[in-house]
């Protein structure tokens, strides 16, 4: 299956800060996959720099390729102009709060045309009918009322379809979704969810999921990649994963959140955090989760573990992986978390 996405050893530095080191992984077609790890881990740079919108003075190196109908696109070193035409048409994001995301002098019609505009030759009378198809392509009751209504007269929920509705309005391979729940109640999350999935069948999308709810990627993703302080720490299909951590960073996000029994309900157990706090992103030698590992040996301090293909469909990045595995006698004494 040829990847639509391909993220290839990209790093994005900010002077001697390095918040993205090296990371690498693709998206197949319609397929979910789920990026997670704690605030400061590189999610949302990655996410980012998936979509071309990086600050000017960050400086990257990598590949970030796009399948496109004319062939891959690499929006690292593509110009802007050409950046801009595959925003909307080929990648597309919808952020955390959609509130800030939307311009509250301008209707909600108005904000999804603008997508129309930039990228398809319509003429008014068919853009306005094209907005109330994705209106109620999202799920937006009575579209031909609430087309000419502001942001602040729709609810959160609502305001987050209109995010999803600019984020599809020409039909995107790549959907990505930042954090696209985390500002909405529960149930609202679950309608959001579900949204996403069904849009991603009936458009034939693959979506990127950025996220630090592990519920969320137990039920709704295919494959999970785990982030830590710039680094591709983990990576494979969230039921195994969840079930056999081989990253002792995996295994401390799962002590730290409730417990998940099979998908769908939480059983009682302790929360245990993870000691310390995520490290300086300016490069230091060694294993950045060195510092907060109980498993840390003298060579974690001496090289970064490279990405090791594993058993499962699996990649993990540690010298001692496995959650039953411990490291040699010279180290400090390990104690792995039990999930059993």
């Amino acid at each position: 299956m040829s990847a639509v996405l391909s993220v290839e050893n990209l790093s994005v530095a900010f002077g001697p800060a390095r918040p993205v080191a090296g990371v690498s992984f693709k998206v197949n077609p319609r397929e979910t996959l789920a990026i997670v790890g704690e605030s400061g881990s590189g999610k949302s740079l990655t996410a980012l720099a998936m979509m071309g919108l990086l600050p000017g003075n960050a400086k990257t190196s990598g590949a970030i390729r796009i399948a496109t109908p004319a062939g891959p696109a690499d929006m690292l070193s593509l110009p802007e102009k050409q950046r801009r035409r595959l925003r909307g048409s080929e990648v597309a994001m919808v952020f955390q709060e959609p509130m800030t995301s939307l311009n509250p002098v301008h209707t909600i019609g108005h904000q999804i045309g603008e997508v129309l505009i930039a990228h398809e030759n319509l003429g008014k009378a068919a853009r306005r009918a094209r907005v109330i198809e994705l209106l109620n392509l999202v799920r937006i009751p009575d579209a031909e009322r609430r087309i000419d209504d502001y942001p602040h007269q729709l609810s959160g929920g609502m305001r987050q379809r209109v995010m999803i509705a600019i984020a599809v309005a020409c039909r995107p391979r790549i959907l990505i979704a930042d954090e696209a729940t985390t500002a909405l109640d529960v149930t609202i999350q679950a309608q959001i969810l579900q949204l996403l999935d069904q849009l991603r069948r009936e458009l034939d999308m693959a979506v990127v999921l950025i996220t630090h709810d592990l519920g969320i990627v137990s039920q709704w993703a295919d494959r999970v990649v785990v982030m830590y302080a710039g680094h591709h720490v983990e990576e494979g299909p969230p039921d195994t994963v969840f079930a056999q951590p081989a990253h002792p960073y995996t295994s401390g996000l799962l002590a730290a959140s409730p417990r998940l029994h099979g998908k769908q309900t939480y059983r009682d157990a302790a929360l245990t955090e993870i000691p310390g706090s995520i490290t300086s992103a300016k490069g230091e030698r060694g294993c950045p989760f060195r510092p907060r590992c109980q498993r840390a040996a003298p060579i974690c301090a001496e090289a970064i573990p490279a990405s090791t293909v594993e058993p499962g469909d699996r990649r993990v990045a540690c010298h001692f992986p496995g959650p039953a595995l411990a490291p040699p006698a010279q180290s400090e004494p390990a104690h792995v978390p039990s999930f059993a």
